[in-house]
């Protein structure tokens, strides 16, 4: 039978809970308590943050979006580095087998799922990933692993059921049914998708080129082309590139035979954005 929590899940209404949270949220009226107590709950800190004031933000969004001061999250050096996309821990990480990319013990998923896109899938086959899980206390944005130019976007509206260890360990394909917007970048040792998964109370997901995404005005899969953009939307490695308003779980998927992962890192280790993933291997 599953746990309460887990059953939990499939009985609340996830979307219209979800959103309702996003517009207390974004409430500048009610951001006080709301603020005080995040802070309290999470032990928050504010020490990094441009702004250490937490009622100076004009709402909660804007008080878990902040920006982090220069150097507090310093790149990792090392030559052919590919970096930590987020704060918080890895979930998994590992190679893709003829199952796909592992989730918890027990449970996979397909990249073709993953990405909603069978011909994208393909490019990963055999190829590496990495998850990373925000916890509610860390810092909620997401940047470039790599340089590498936009190729294109998949909004997928799905379900919204929580990510975090317990959730995962128990829901089935978990994030290839989660709402998630897919990014496709084009880089210098081939092609690298950024996942950004929604989950339970995710107020939305805002990127830097389009603003916010999720939820989409409507429900169906939507995919937008950024191939011929001009100029063309092109990231650094450490750059911005989206934020999650409330917390959730990126992805990052890399062809097979191009990084080499860290040898440190496994499940559940924690993270920290910039600092090294993985090492670009010679072409």
């Amino acid at each position: 039978m599953p746990k309460p929590f887990i059953l939990l899940q499939y009985l609340l209404p996830q979307h219209l809970l979800s959103r309702l949270v996003g517009r207390i949220a974004e409430s500048s009226a009610l951001k006080a308590p709301f603020i005080r107590w995040f802070a309290a709950r999470y032990d928050v800190e504010m020490s990094e943050a441009v702004e250490q004031d937490p009622l100076a933000f004009p709402s909660f969004n804007a008080f878990f979006t902040r920006a982090l001061r220069d150097g507090a999250r310093p790149l990792a050096s090392e030559p052919s580095a590919v970096l930590c996309p987020a704060d918080g821990a890895i979930s998994q990480l590992g190679g893709l087998s003829e199952l796909g990319l592992l989730q918890a013990k027990g449970h996979h998923y397909t990249a073709a799922e993953l990405l909603a896109d069978a011909d994208a899938g393909a490019e990963f086959d055999r190829g590496s990933f990495a998850t990373v899980y925000l916890s509610p206390r860390d810092y909620h944005r997401v940047h470039m692993p790599a340089a590498g130019t936009l190729r294109k976007t998949i909004y997928v509206p799905g379900d919204l059921f929580s990510v975090n260890k317990q959730t995962a360990g128990s829901v089935p394909r978990l994030f290839a049914r989660n709402e998630r917007l897919v990014c496709l970048f084009d880089t210098d040792f081939g092609p690298m998708a950024v996942v950004l998964v929604g989950a339970m109370i995710v107020a939305g997901i805002e990127t830097v080129w389009a603003g916010r995404v999720c939820p989409g005005r409507r429900r169906q899969i939507t995919t937008t082309d950024y191939a011929d953009a001009q100029p063309p939307v092109s990231l650094a490695a450490g750059d911005e590139l989206g934020r999650f308003y409330l917390g959730s779980t990126a992805i990052v998927l890399f062809p097979h035979g191009a990084v080499d992962l860290a040898a440190g890192l496994s499940a559940d280790t924690p993270v920290r954005m910039g600092q090294l993933l993985g090492q670009k291997r010679p072409n």
